[in-house]
């Protein structure tokens, strides 16, 4: 039954994205409704972006800070495995599971909204491709702005790390700035765009997907909405494990 039902939804979801990659009916409103969807993406996700990511580094500067401890450790490595475990995963893992809550569930109940209200059905009446228009601007949009997000977030971390630990005087201006420059991999941030590119997808795909299908009245509409989130959620974590298997 499990097997049957995941067969389905897989099937439905590449039969979806298939639809949503063809040539624009017009291409100014393909444009603009990408540009709403970017600042709804980009400009309405960057408050709660900016206020976990400096959390994510004042924490994670605390933690590492006490288990250095007494160590013969330096303590400029502080700086350095904030840095680094901000770039690979803490920037783009978390801030993408915030935005699968707040993105993905946005989409899923805009798409699944319009589904009950019959307005897409209304669309392809006058020979809109729906899955085009609907699922395409969103896909472009979050592709290119959550990358840029998650670029924020992990500048932000490293802030938060610097005020959590060279404010209170657990360690200095001079050694922060050294484990910063220390040991850099610039490989780290290719995985980090990686990473979101491919989070950016699977968020507004697996959303799109769940509110264009969806059946029912507003019990089913919020099933969809949580179904998107945590469904993004797993496969987020799922291919957070892939990529780094095979990047690193």
């Amino acid at each position: 039954m499990f097997v049957t039902s995941f067969l389905e939804h897989l099937g439905k979801y590449f039969l979806l994205l298939k639809s949503a990659i063809a040539k624009p009916e017009r291409f100014s409103m393909y444009y603009r409704e990408t540009m709403r969807q970017m600042d709804a993406i980009g400009v309405g996700s960057l408050f709660i972006v900016l206020l976990i990511s400096v959390f994510i580094g004042m924490v994670t500067a605390v933690q590492f800070a006490d288990q250095l401890g007494d160590s013969f450790i330096p303590s400029y490595y502080i700086g350095y495995i904030v840095r680094d475990i901000t770039i690979i995963e803490m920037a783009p893992t978390i801030t993408c599971l915030v935005l699968a809550g707040k993105v993905g569930s946005n989409l899923a109940a805009e798409i699944g909204g319009m589904r009950q209200k019959e307005h897409i059905d209304a669309m392809e009446i006058m020979g809109v491709n729906t899955a085009a228009y609907l699922v395409m601007p969103k896909i472009i949009a979050a592709v290119v702005m959550i990358p840029l997000l998650v670029a924020i977030s992990a500048f932000v971390s490293i802030i938060g790390g610097y005020l959590a630990t060279v404010l209170p005087g657990s360690l200095s201006h001079t050694e922060y700035v050294l484990g910063l420059r220390s040991f850099f991999e610039p490989k780290y941030v290719r995985i980090m765009f990686v990473k979101a590119g491919a989070f950016a997808f699977l968020i507004t795909s697996v959303s799109c997907y769940y509110g264009y299908y969806v059946k029912g009245g507003s019990i089913e509409l919020g099933e969809a909405s949580t179904s998107a989130v945590v469904v993004s959620n797993v496969l987020i974590l799922l291919f957070d494990f892939i990529i780094a298997l095979l990047l690193t």
